[in-house]
Parts: structure tokens; C-alpha cells; sequence
């Protein structure tokens, strides 16, 4: 290593602190002190408890701040209107692919028949991910509103989950894009949630981690980049304090991601 690359990478191990899990701090202009946690809603034993370290960051914030408060036991899905016949809303090969895909996963395509396809690709990678052995009460971010409610602090939901809902509902073609991108970058995804567990179990990532793109361009701007524009302004708009800020991990690296926004705002 050459002498300015010594000298960088000492100023960086100087200027922000390193935690075993992937999360970062960034104080915002006004006076908004953020410390950023890349979330996995779903988690394996070993993820849980939480590290003491970020227990005792939730213990000494003024609020923890998720995409939504995921605690409650009232399903998401409910009043959802019956869609016609999936043969008739996908092209055979998808329709194929579908069938050999449930078969694979135990699941009957039945019941799938009348739901709408954002809601069949979120029960497939919610599958995909209990088959790979993790669970909602490991996730990272039910965890943490666990332990805000414990330690009494104050919740803030960035979205909540009705208008997650309602996001997904206003897809084009009812999500086919979604399901295409679940069919299309299966192993993929579950390649991807296997690094991601090991940036919580083994090592946080770098700066800018390599990862895989399972979105179409569309889907990844209206998923990913058009909500943290939309997160940027809320975290923009709270008042000075200390705040656990716990997003899907996702929207903490790659293009368009949550820091980076947060950081050109501040200059």
C-alpha cells in the first residue's frame, strides 16, 4: 500500500466509528444526529439478541425511526379485491414457471389463483426466506422496536405499513413486474439474503459492496430510489436529536442510496 493510500485510509478509520453491523452515523445540518442500520425484516437465531452496542445507541436516542411498525397482528393483505384467473394474467411461460416454482416450495397454486401478483411474489420471497431458515421475530427491525418499547422511547414510522400496501397495489399490471423479477432472479435472491445475513453475523460491508440488481430499472426507482428521496425529506424534517434510523438494508448501498442523499444534503 502507497503512502497516500495509508494516509486515506487512516483519516477514514479516524473519522467515523466502526460498528459490527452494517449501519453508519451521519449528523445532518440541523443538528439531526442519525445512526443508519441496514434492516433484514427477516433474521436467523443467531442475529438475535441485538449487539449491546446498538441496544445501548437505541437506549440513549430521542426516537427510533423504521419504514413501519411491524409489531401489530393485523395481516396486510386483507380486503384485497379477487383478480381474475392467473392463466389469464400471465404469458404461459410465466404461468410454467410459477407452477414449477410452487410445486418446488410446497405451496399450492390454487390459492394463488385470485390474489393479485405483487402480493404472490411477496409470499414467494417471504418462502423463499423461511426456507433459508429465517424468521420475522429475528428481523432486525422488529428487534429494534422491541427494544425501543422496552427502553420507552419514542416511534416513528417513516411509511407505515397501509401505505406500503397501497404502494405496491399501485404497480402497473398489478406487480407483474415484481413477480417477473422473483421468477427471473430467484437464486439470486436467495444468494443475496445470504450475504446480507453475513454482514450481520461475520462483517459489515464496505463502503460500496458489489451486489447483484434483482430489480428491473423501473421497479428498482419506484421501490428503492423513489422512496428514499421521500425518507431523505422526513429524516430532513425532524428536530435536532439523537435517532436510530433502521431501513431495509439495501437502501443503504448501491445507487441512488440513503446516505449519499443525506450527505449531499448537508453540503
Amino acid at each position: 500500500m502507497g503512502l497516500f493510500q495509508r494516509i486515506k485510509s487512516l483519516v477514514r478509520a479516524l473519522s467515523g466509528k466502526r460498528y459490527r453491523w452494517p449501519g453508519l452515523d451521519i449528523t445532518l445540518a440541523s443538528g439531526q444526529q442519525l445512526h443508519l442500520v441496514g434492516s433484514i425484516h427477516m433474521g436467523t437465531r443467531d442475529m438475535s439478541p441485538l449487539p449491546p452496542r446498538l441496544t445501548a445507541l437505541i437506549q440513549q436516542a430521542d426516537a427510533v425511526i423504521v419504514e413501519a411498525d411491524i409489531t401489530g397482528t393485523e395481516t396486510p393483505f386483507r380486503d384485497l379485491p379477487p383478480c381474475p384467473p392467473l392463466s389469464e394474467r400471465l404469458s404461459p411461460s410465466r404461468f410454467q414457471q410459477l407452477e414449477q416454482l410452487t410445486d418446488e416450495l410446497g405451496l399450492s397454486l390454487a390459492l394463488f389463483d385470485s390474489q393479485p401478483l405483487w402480493q404472490i411474489a411477496m409470499v414467494l420471497q417471504a418462502t423463499q426466506a423461511q426456507k433459508l431458515g429465517l424468521r420475522p421475530d429475528y428481523g432486525i427491525d422488529y428487534q429494534l422496536l422491541h427494544c425501543a418499547r422496552d427502553a420507552h422511547r419514542k416511534i416513528i414510522e417513516l411509511e407505515g405499513a397501509q401505505s406500503q400496501i397501497d404502494l405496491l397495489r399501485n404497480l402497473p399490471d398489478q406487480g407483474l413486474s415484481l413477480l417477473e423479477d422473483t421468477l427471473t432472479h430467484w437464486h439470486t435472491n436467495a444468494r443475496l439474503l445470504q450475504v446480507m445475513i453475513g454482514w450481520w453475523l461475520e462483517q459489515p460491508p464496505g463502503e460500496t459492496p458489489s451486489l447483484p440488481n434483482t430489480f428491473s430499472h423501473e421497479l428498482y426507482d419506484v421501490l428503492m430510489h423513489q422512496r428514499n428521496l421521500a425518507w431523505r425529506d422526513r429524516l430532513l424534517s425532524l428536530p435536532p436529536g439523537r435517532y436510530v434510523v433502521a431501513v431495509g438494508a439495501l437502501h443503504l448501498y448501491g445507487e441512488g442510496n440513503l446516505p449519499a442523499m443525506l450527505s449531499a444534503a448537508r453540503k
